[in-house]
């Protein structure tokens, strides 16, 4: 079994969250958060701000580390064990293209309710709660960025 790390995002802009949509040769992949595999040299938080400007076009800023997902699946050189570390992110715009290079058709920022109800995979939508309770508790607090003091 082989061990892989990426790092993501859990992108929020007004209240919505960054969802990609990826369709590979005509197969439906599902709606996402971005993430991706952390390159030599450097750290999670580069790689999951890298990760999420790459796949969508947003230039997002770390707000809170959120915590991390694990699971395995089949590829094409055997069984991978992955561990990804998310961290719940602040944009400054509704802004963003998917990168049609990785099979991302689409992107936007959607509802809570609908994101949730649009992740195909469950650790994904539990890492979406997780993050959005984060972000009501920042916000409830004065702690959560404005798009005036947005860094």
């Amino acid at each position: 079994m082989k061990e892989a790390i990426s790092c993501g995002g859990v992108v929020i802009y007004r209240g919505k969250v960054l969802t990609l949509y990826k369709n590979y040769k005509n197969k439906y992949e599902g709606w996402v958060l971005p993430k991706g595999t952390v390159e030599k040299d450097e750290t999670f938080e580069q790689t999951a701000l890298r990760e999420v400007r790459e796949e969508s076009g947003v230039n997002a800023s770390i707000i809170a580390y959120i915590g991390k997902s694990h699971y395995t699946f089949n590829s094409y050189s055997g069984i991978i064990d992955k561990e990804v570390h998310w961290y719940l992110m602040s944009a400054d715009s509704f802004y963003s293209k998917p990168q049609k290079e990785e099979f991302f058709m689409d992107s936007g920022y959607y509802k809570y309710n609908e994101v949730y109800h649009l992740l195909k995979f469950v650790n994904e939508r539990n890492i979406l709660e997780q993050a959005y309770n984060k972000y009501h508790e920042l916000k409830k607090d004065g702690e959560w960025p404005s798009v005036k003091n947005w860094r």
